[in-house]
């Protein structure tokens, strides 16, 4: 609910987005689930993305979410074309401990992760991560990916449905950070080049089942609140309603993010496994800077 109670401050009072060369649009992506204080009306609108909804021509039994995927499409897109919105950026909290968590979809998109790296240099409170939500040739299917750079914030842990002061002001912080970036890479700003470290999505973990498809197991304690924390194999993964301690039976080490999350039960997503992995970054210019030298 940050994101949504920041849009629709903004979009009655947006100075908070001007910049001297640029002024950023604010706009709600799912106003119906806004509205009811829910994550979506008929199905996950981050999940519509796709080609295959994006192209769809049969709109008569088309979903809310899909239908508004399309106007979103051609309203900043379309994606992949001249015309697209240079940078948009998806505000999201979650429930689950993952602290501000920076969501791109390849650390070689050299943009973003200067953003990225523009935030972790200036929030000195917090210690921001970056997570890579695709693995490299998967299709991208979120809302950021219509623009030409796309960015998602995920700020928790938030109970959904409720607004928490010190959470949205982090959001606004790192929004405003993002757009003093784009500000000044339009001046002509030079950024040198770094190294960091970035969590690459392998993979998700399900709940342990019974038979008839019900959660047996739970969250282990020593697990749960981690994110970003090595799980080792053996290590306390799951605590069964029987009391039974079942352990983390991978070959490696993984770093689960997103632990215990609300919205992927339906998913049947206890956690996400991610590697570690260290990149090299190199140093960005603006093109117009370029040319004038």
């Amino acid at each position: 609910m940050s994101g949504i109670y920041l849009v629709k401050h903004w979009l009655k009072d947006p100075s908070d987005l001007q910049r001297e060369t640029f002024s950023a649009v604010p706009f709600l992506a799912n106003p119906i689930a806004s509205e009811r204080n829910i994550r979506y009306h008929q199905r996950d609108l981050n999940r519509c993305f796709t080609r295959d909804i994006l192209l769809a021509t049969d709109s008569q039994n088309e979903l809310y979410e899909e239908t508004r995927a399309k106007e979103i499409n051609q309203t900043f897109g379309p994606r992949g074309s001249s015309n697209a919105f240079d940078l948009m950026i998806d505000l999201h909290n979650t429930t689950s401990n993952m602290g501000v968590c920076l969501i791109l979809s390849s650390w070689k998109n050299y943009l973003e992760m200067h953003i990225c790296h523009y935030i972790q240099t200036h929030l000195t409170d917090f210690t921001p991560q970056i997570y890579l939500y695709t693995e490299p040739g998967e299709e991208l299917y979120d809302v950021a990916s219509v623009a030409k750079h796309g960015i998602c914030f995920e700020i928790g842990p938030q109970s959904p449905g409720v607004v928490r002061a010190d959470k949205m002001q982090v959001m606004r912080v790192i929004v405003q950070l993002t757009l003093d970036f784009i500000n000044r890479i339009n001046q002509g700003v030079e950024f040198p080049a770094f190294e960091t470290d970035v969590f690459q999505h392998i993979g998700n973990i399900d709940f342990p089942r019974s038979f008839n498809g019900e959660i047996s197991a739970v969250i282990h304690p020593s697990l749960q609140d981690q994110d970003f924390s090595p799980l080792h194999p053996g290590d306390p993964a799951f605590l069964s309603l029987d009391k039974k301690t079942i352990p983390y039976d991978g070959q490696h080490a993984i770093y689960p993010i997103f632990i215990n999350e609300a919205a992927y039960y339906e998913k049947k997503i206890a956690f996400i496994a991610s590697q570690k992995i260290h990149v090299s970054v190199p140093a960005i210019q603006s093109c117009r800077k370029q040319e004038n030298q």
